[in-house]
């Protein structure tokens, strides 16, 4: 189903482009879900040169892959004045490059600025108002284009595979063990599984799969869930917090069997890359940006009254939108995803 609001002017002539260039700005996690849906156009284009815009935060990640012939940073910070100075003159210097396409995978004053300046033949716009999942949005603005059929491709190529398989084995890792990542990241209380239902996860996984391993990765802001599940899980836990860039992240989540998580980035890279993946989701929307494809299971609050109230604090004290799906629920999830990993 096409995006009914999305502004596009599609691709009329009958050969394949030379070059397409997407543009996706922020923010982390939204910028990977990108990734699955241009790998997938351009297994369809493969003589087509394909580059891609990103602010400066966020271009370690698309630099990793092998997706992008090209990857374009784009400067100013968080500021947006600074932002569309620093667009004028990137767009001055894509000019010279003439590409046929230009898909906005942003939709904002600053992409908008970078895409009318390119006058390119044929361009499409993300649709930001409709409810349908990011995923879904992405791969229509694509379709908008008019470059034919094609499937969201969800094996991402890491440029030098060995990242971060040093770091991992130094760690504990032991090669060919199923790596359960544990990911309590959601950014407000009102996005946070209980912290001992991870651990409690854990014990009953453990008794299922003796030999699996755990993983936490991640920012010093969830150090101190990190040492708890430690404490529990003991040497079962490989505790990578403060330890990786997003980059590395991205690259070890390759190697994970199963990714646990609250609504973050890294639940986002995991998914996007293949790995099974059960997204927790409270107070977000989840018709707006769940994980999608065979590969994922999203518990979410999407059946209660008060679902996707996007509060930070829970009304009722108890954030029973995710307190209802007790371990032992997500064990049973879990093992539905691990048997295809």
């Amino acid at each position: 189903m096409m995006n009914e609001k999305a502004k596009y002017r599609p691709w009329l002539y009958g050969k394949a482009p030379k070059k397409v260039l997407f543009i996706r700005l922020q923010a982390m996690g939204d910028m990977v879900i990108t990734f699955p849906y241009i790998q997938g156009l351009k297994k369809c284009l493969p003589h087509t040169q394909i580059d891609f815009v990103t602010r400066e935060e966020t271009d370690p990640i698309p630099n990793s892959i092998e997706l992008f012939s090209n990857v374009y940073t784009l400067k100013g910070g968080r500021s947006t004045r600074k932002q569309a100075v620093y667009a004028l003159l990137l767009a001055l210097k894509l000019r010279r490059q003439q590409y046929d396409i230009v898909v906005d995978l942003q939709n904002n004053r600053i992409s908008k600025i970078i895409r009318k300046l390119l006058s390119p033949a044929s361009w499409s716009e993300f649709d930001k108002h409709s409810y349908n999942p990011a995923g879904v949005r992405t791969e229509n603005t694509i379709r908008n284009i008019g470059l034919g059929d094609f499937l969201p491709d969800f094996k991402i190529h890491i440029t030098d595979p060995s990242t971060g398989i040093a770091l991992l084995k130094d760690a504990g890792w032991y090669e060919g063990r199923k790596l359960i990542a544990l990911n309590p990241a959601g950014f407000t209380p009102s996005k946070n599984w209980p912290i001992d239902y991870y651990a409690e996860f854990g014990r009953l996984l453990l008794k299922k799969y003796p030999d699996a391993q755990f993983l936490i990765l991640g920012i010093d802001r969830i150090r101190e869930k990190a040492d708890y599940l430690q404490e529990q899980l003991g040497e079962n836990l490989i505790n990578l917090v403060g330890k990786t860039s997003p980059a590395t992240a991205f690259a070890i989540l390759q190697h994970v069997s199963l990714i646990v998580s609250e609504d973050s980035g890294l639940m986002h890279m995991a998914w996007v890359s293949g790995r099974p993946t059960i997204a927790l989701y409270s107070v977000s929307i989840s018709d707006r940006s769940r994980p999608l494809g065979e590969h994922s299971i999203c518990l979410s609050s999407a059946d209660m009254e008060c679902g996707g109230c996007m509060a930070a604090e829970c009304k009722f004290g108890d954030v029973r939108c995710l307190t209802r799906y007790t371990p032992e629920i997500v064990l049973n999830e879990a093992e539905k995803l691990l048997q295809y990993a």
